[in-house]
């Protein structure tokens, strides 16, 4: 893929990322949707499976969940440094992609975290303080939901392959009413993804 990006559009990329990290009240995950509109649907710096592919890296990988964030603003570099020569530049691009998205998702929301947290604590016996963390808990379900909807639908939203909704139901069945460690479950998609059962 083969993209142009300006200083402007640079800077584009951070304000968003940064908006989203005020939004990101279930950790950055739950922004994937809207990252999908920006990058995939909007903008056309990513392509879906680029997308999609990032975020499955990540969560394979060890490490803080964030790292697909990463991902995604190094693809961008790497897009945009697609057209120009090779060498250094192609580096250069996407450690700049990394270096504004990480900015960009991280700055704002460890701040406001930060400040957050300080004053919550003061105060955790206000009735108010109380009231507003029993309210975030449906919100970050239904944005969790809105990350698994994208991902799950994929590239062209294919409803017809009912054995992977079939998996996706029994593991959130074993994930809510048994102890079975998410590695195990996680390595068992693996298998029947090899398998070519799914």
């Amino acid at each position: 893929m083969n993209i142009a990006l300006t200083a402007s559009d640079w800077v584009a990329l951070l304000v968003h990322f940064m908006s989203l990290s005020l939004l990101a009240v279930g950790g950055a995950i739950t922004t994937a949707p809207d990252m999908h509109r920006y990058l995939v649907q909007q903008q056309h710096w990513l392509t879906d499976s680029q997308f999609t592919s990032s975020i499955a890296l990540a969560q394979a990988a060890p490490g803080p969940n964030v790292l697909f964030v990463a991902l995604m603003g190094w693809n961008v570099g790497m897009n945009a440094a697609t057209g120009l020569p090779s060498g250094a530049a192609p580096w250069t691009y996407g450690l700049l992609g990394v270096l504004v998205s990480m900015v960009g998702i991280l700055v704002p929301s460890t701040t406001l975290t930060f400040a957050a947290a300080r004053w919550g604590h003061q105060n955790r016996e206000m009735r108010a303080v109380r009231a507003f963390k029993q309210g975030m808990a449906p919100i970050v379900i239904a944005l969790l939901i809105a990350t698994g909807w994208i991902l799950a639908t994929g590239q062209d939203g294919n409803f017809s392959d009912w054995r992977i909704w079939l998996l996706t139901a029994v593991t959130a069945l074993l994930v809510w009413r048994t102890r079975i460690h998410m590695l195990w479950l996680l390595g068992a998609g693996a298998g029947l993804g090899a398998m070519g059962l799914v």
